[in-house]
């Protein structure tokens, strides 16, 4: 075999390993062997060599009792540096807390990863305290959240006919699932330049989304507020969506992107476009306030 055609080898090798990973999810975090094969299309001998080289390394665990396995904490480690070592995740906290005090209700911070949104900073209303920030690699799925469908919507339509093929999974009885619909919604959200997940993917819980991108003017992430539907009310969504924008602008811009001369936040302070805040109820913090 000639070094060529071993590199070859070794990147199929690769990519089969990914494949396998890739297989686990929030909603599966346990498959056997058989599972693994199934979802993959590798035979089982094939996975069984591949899980038992994942696990000695760390990247798998092993429920010897019912010959199950899941993500190891090694890839939670490494998931880990590679989040504090994104730009995003540095500068993003003044935005996510500012935005926060302004529009009264939850922050959700989330970057695209190809297939679904991954949350990098989440600032909850819950308490009292000031900043309540919570750091988390949880994902969510793009055709139901308003980061996803603020990320999604400036994807290619390559990217975004994936993400239909991977299924659009219905959530509430709003939860658009149908491709040509989800479409339209995106083209709308191009148009206009924001989301709004009009309780999609929780009941009684409204999100509005805006896109965030990279120096290359690339939208790699999205930033939304969230809350109960009875105090972000459809009346209440174009003023804040206009905050929501402004701050994912101002964050773009942070991390090096170049707007426009009509860019809509490039001279805009964040005080300057903060919607009137909604009056929290005891109630209100009960329930209904993990949506994104």
């Amino acid at each position: 075999m000639t070094s060529v055609d071993s590199g070859r080898q070794s990147v199929k090798s690769l990519f089969k390993m990914l494949e396998v990973l890739e297989a686990f999810s929030s909603t599966d975090p346990e498959l056997s062997v058989v599972e693994i094969a199934r979802r993959t299309g590798l035979p089982r001998t094939t996975v069984h060599r591949i899980v038992d080289s994942l696990r000695s390394v760390g990247f798998l665990e092993q429920d010897a009792s019912r010959d199950r396995y899941r993500l190891g904490i090694k890839l939670f480690e490494l998931g880990g540096s590679a989040l504090i070592n994104l730009p995003l995740y540095r500068e993003a906290p003044p935005f996510v807390d500012t935005l926060g005090k302004l529009s009264g209700e939850d922050v959700h911070l989330c970057v695209f990863d190809g297939a679904q949104m991954v949350f990098v900073n989440r600032r909850s209303q819950i308490t009292a305290r000031p900043h309540n920030t919570v750091i988390t690699m949880e994902a969510s799925p793009c055709h139901s959240t308003g980061v996803g469908k603020a990320a999604l919507a400036f994807q290619s339509d390559a990217v975004i006919d994936r993400v239909i093929r991977a299924g659009l999974p219905r959530f509430t009885p709003s939860t658009i699932v149908e491709p040509k619909r989800l479409k339209a919604e995106l083209a709308a959200i191009r148009s206009r330049g924001y989301s709004v997940d009009d309780c999609e993917h929780e009941p009684e819980l409204r999100c509005v989304g805006a896109p965030i991108r990279n120096s290359a003017g690339r939208v790699f992430a999205a930033i939304s507020v969230s809350g109960p539907s009875r105090r972000v009310t459809a009346e209440w969504v174009p003023e804040l969506a206009r905050t929501v924008m402004t701050h994912a602008e101002l964050l773009s811009i942070r991390l090096g992107y170049q707007p426009d001369s009509h860019s809509r936040a490039a001279d805009a302070a964040p005080e300057r476009n903060a919607p009137k805040r909604r009056q929290r109820t005891t109630a209100g913090t009960a329930q209904g306030e993990r949506g994104a």
